[in-house]
């Protein structure tokens, strides 16, 4: 009789904690002209899209975001010095949010959003963008318009996110033919 009493606080206990442990997420911050993107360091307010905040633990302010995907790549990489307690992302389900304005409170947690990988649009650092949603039937109709998939942030594949992005223009992203000859000319004016 002792152990199935036992057993049940134990597990109300671990019930407990589990409230605990949500309750403690910190708040998403609005975001105001102060809020810059933390790999581009440039407004937030400048830039169409969806934005993020990631917040760190010991950390008193959230990393801000110029686009979900790059809070994504941020979340998976290794290099992490802190624990991420929270990771928010704008919901472009949210009433007044456009791709141009997407609203400096309307944010969702990040593994409750159905995100559209795979459209036809590009994020406000010009890059492929993951579009969260907090009603999947919203990013049903955004794949609609936009073409795409709705998953889940656990199904998001590492390579939507941490695959580099060759933008038009870029030094390598077309013939490098002559890149041999020109790194010869460079070390030849160096040494004589």
């Amino acid at each position: 009789m002792i152990r199935p009493a036992l057993l049940a606080l134990s597990v109300l206990a671990l019930a407990a904690c589990r409230e605990d442990s949500a309750e403690t997420l910190p708040d998403p911050v609005t975001m105001t002209a102060e809020a810059v993107g933390h790999f581009c360091q440039m407004n937030l307010l400048e830039h169409p899209g969806p934005k993020a905040q990631v917040h760190l633990d010991g950390m008193p302010w959230p990393l801000f975001f110029s686009q979900v995907r790059d809070a994504v790549a941020y979340q998976r990489m290794p290099e992490q010095s802190h624990l991420i307690t929270a990771i928010y992302v704008s919901d472009m389900a949210a009433p007044g949010a456009d791709w141009d304005d997407p609203g400096a409170d309307n944010w969702i947690t990040a593994d409750d959003a159905h995100y559209v990988v795979g459209a036809d649009v590009e994020g406000g650092m010009g890059a492929p963008e993951l579009v969260p949603f907090s009603n999947r039937d919203a990013a049903e109709d955004f794949v609609n318009q936009h073409g795409g998939t709705v998953l889940a942030l656990s199904d998001i594949a590492d390579d939507d996110v941490l695959a580099p992005v060759e933008f038009d223009g870029d030094i390598g992203s077309g013939d490098d033919s002559d890149f041999d000859e020109r790194l010869r000319a460079l070390s030849n004016d160096l040494e004589g």
